[in-house]
């Protein structure tokens, strides 16, 4: 994958585009910040036709966002460990206000999840794999190491997907 273009998203989310073969589908690779700085290296490794838009995101509404515009063929969330599928969590609410002058409340009850075809790893709780699924969006949690690799595995097993 290469990497095509950044931004910033109205949340003040960091945003980036990399770029395979063409055709394939479009994907969303999400992490919070701890857990991003590797993931631009780990990305222009995966081999396959497609976008892949990857978003940096403190809290839910961030990613709720991005799902909602669309057209994501599924979701890869980052994660401290990589995990099969998890139980429904319930977020705390709370005001997200950065000083950009736009404060959101963000939180609620979202479901519990399984994960989509390539997924491994334990059961466990991962508030943005819920927050995925409660939009009806597929879903594979992987830790910062595995991202490539489970990449790879889910387009290898997605129609079109390399």
């Amino acid at each position: 994958m290469k990497h095509t273009r950044t931004w910033t998203d109205v949340y003040g989310s960091p945003r980036a585009s990399f770029e395979g073969r063409a055709g394939g589908h479009r994907w969303l690779v999400a992490a919070p910040p701890e857990l991003a700085a590797g993931l631009p290296a780990a990305l222009a490794t995966v081999d396959g036709k497609g976008t892949f838009d990857l978003l940096v995101h403190d809290g839910l509404t961030p990613l709720l966002g991005a799902l909602a515009e669309g057209g994501h063929r599924g979701v890869l969330v980052v994660a401290p460990a990589s995990l099969a599928g998890g139980p429904a969590v319930e977020v705390p609410a709370r005001v997200v206000d950065d000083l950009s002058g736009a404060p959101y409340h963000e939180g609620g009850a979202f479901p519990a999840w399984t994960g989509a075809g390539a997924a491994t790893g334990e059961q466990g709780e991962c508030a943005a794999a819920s927050a995925a699924a409660s939009l009806g969006v597929p879903v594979v949690v992987a830790d910062p190491e595995s991202v490539g690799a489970a990449l790879t595995a889910w387009l290898g097993a997605t129609p079109h997907g390399r």
